[in-house]
């Protein structure tokens, strides 16, 4: 075993894509299902996330649905990978994940992003506009001194106040500044673009300040982790997110995920076959030892301190299988 990989967490973000021929409903079960699965195969934490508005994925309240994780599961580290903080006002935040620190204390995390929804309609409909994003730091600090019971308004946070939930900052952009001058855990994606994730790591390490709730700088790297017997079914794996994708950028919704034999079989444009072929390319697939040397030349890159895993597949029992492959490479 590779010697950075063996000092390394690992753990799972589910974003609960919905699957042809399956409902929302079948998708958020899947989401509970596989954490039960990753528990009991060793990862550290389990994440799911936050989209409104998309047809492929089904996961619109994460803190809901973090709410029947980590009832299904005993051990694991559930949390959100993440509220997007713009959409939401930051007590409303600190009061529900002081709920799920109360019920499930010393197992929750508070994954916290910036985005402020994919389309223009969905931003509305939210009573959100782009520029909310900006004052994302502002809006960090004041969910931060909802658990500190600094609020100058006088009210306080029932039951947050006094509790203590690691927050972790979802770096784009700006992300990995924020996270450095808060004094934050940072999760920085993805795998596909390694000098852009370096440069971000290297400038949260540089600005790093330490706080009341990190005394040092805390790295999470993010993305796409497929592993199978050969390197084409690995690759296979990667075909219902990479044209769900394709489509996205060319028709403005994102779908549900086609099985990867009805992809492989479908007629494309130039443009869609260029942005399918895009969507598969730079991941970390292939069999366990390719999957393990790719990991331990990230590591070595990022000295990162722990790697959170995206992969996203119509074909749920492939899926697992990689999930196990890849926890006998990092937790034999």
């Amino acid at each position: 075993m590779n010697a950075l990989t063996a000092r390394t967490r690992f753990s799972v973000l589910d974003r609960s894509r919905t699957r042809e021929g399956h409902s929302p409903g079948a998708a958020l079960r899947d989401t509970v299902a596989l954490a039960r699965e990753v528990e009991a195969l060793g990862y550290h934490r389990f994440w799911v996330s936050e989209h409104h508005g998309v047809p492929g994925v089904a996961g619109s309240a994460p803190t809901v649905l973090a709410a029947a994780v980590a009832a299904a599961t005993r051990t694991l580290r559930v949390g959100t990978g993440g509220v997007m903080l713009p959409n939401h006002r930051p007590l409303v935040v600190a009061e529900q994940f002081g709920v799920l620190e109360s019920l499930f204390p010393g197992r929750i995390d508070m994954g916290l992003g910036r985005s402020v929804g994919f389309t223009d309609g969905v931003r509305r409909a939210l009573g959100r506009g782009k520029d909310d994003a900006d004052d994302f730091a502002a809006q960090l600090a004041e969910l931060l001194g909802w658990f500190e019971g600094t609020s100058p308004t006088g009210v306080r946070a029932r039951p947050a106040e006094g509790l203590r939930v690691p927050p972790f900052v979802l770096a784009m952009g700006e992300g990995a500044e924020i996270a450095a001058r808060a004094g934050l855990p940072m999760v920085i994606g993805d795998l596909r673009d390694r000098d852009r994730m370096r440069r971000g790591v290297d400038r949260y390490r540089d600005r790093f300040r330490a706080s009341a709730w990190a005394a040092e700088p805390y790295v999470v790297i993010s993305g796409t982790v497929a592993v199978a017997a050969t390197p084409e079914a690995a690759r296979r794996l990667l075909v219902p997110e990479a044209w769900s994708m394709a489509y996205s950028r060319t028709h403005g919704s994102f779908p549900p995920l086609p099985p990867a034999e009805a992809v492989e079989g479908r007629t494309m444009t130039a443009k869609e076959r260029g942005l399918y072929e895009s969507g598969l390319a730079g991941h970390l697939a292939g069999t366990a030892e390719q999957v393990a040397d790719e990991l331990e030349s990230v590591l070595k890159e990022t000295a990162a301190d722990e790697v959170l895993v995206t992969t996203s597949t119509h074909d749920r029992t492939a899926l697992l299988d990689s999930y196990r492959r890849l926890a006998a490479v990092v937790n034999p």
